[in-house]
């Protein structure tokens, strides 16, 4: 592994620990050269998972695209990143088991609303009123009383 810092090829694992859930693992390392220390990440190469978007266009899951707009939903909410991070892969790891190479963006939608609607009701709006694409007040409205009704 390249030294960040001198660009030496050699370091040693100072220290590994597993991450989200074992699927990948954090290593410590020392360069041998500038001995400053950095960290790496190691997790299994897998085929790539493509979503099928609401005009049949195909393009790799993004858990990036997804965290982004569970941020965007829950700004200036008191939700934790640790709980979004958990959403994300919650939701990647359902993907994941289908053991399907391909889902559609209605599917990760409909799951991230799910998941939202438990944990905070005004992020659950907001995403489902982009995800949903409300066309005017009275299909917001109607979203906001099948929420009230389940309540």
């Amino acid at each position: 592994m390249r030294c960040p810092f001198c660009g030496y090829e050699e370091s040693k694992v100072v220290d590994s620990r597993p991450i989200d859930d074992g699927l990948s693992i954090r290593r410590r390392r020392e360069c041998l050269k500038c001995e400053k220390r950095f960290t790496t990440y190691e997790k299994v190469e897998n085929i790539p998972l493509m979503v099928i978007k609401k005009d049949n266009r195909r393009e790799p899951f993004n858990r990036n695209k997804l965290m982004n707009g569970l941020l965007r939903a829950c700004e200036k909410r008191p939700v934790s990143l640790n709980d979004l991070e958990r959403i994300v892969n919650e939701v990647e790891s359902s993907i994941c088991n289908t053991l399907e190479r391909e889902v559609t963006s209605q599917q990760i939608g409909e799951m991230v609303m799910e998941k939202l609607k438990k944990l905070d009701d005004v992020a659950y709006v907001r995403f489902a009123s982009v995800y949903r694409q409300f066309k005017d007040i009275n299909t917001f409205l109607v979203e906001l009383n099948k929420l009230l009704q389940d309540t």
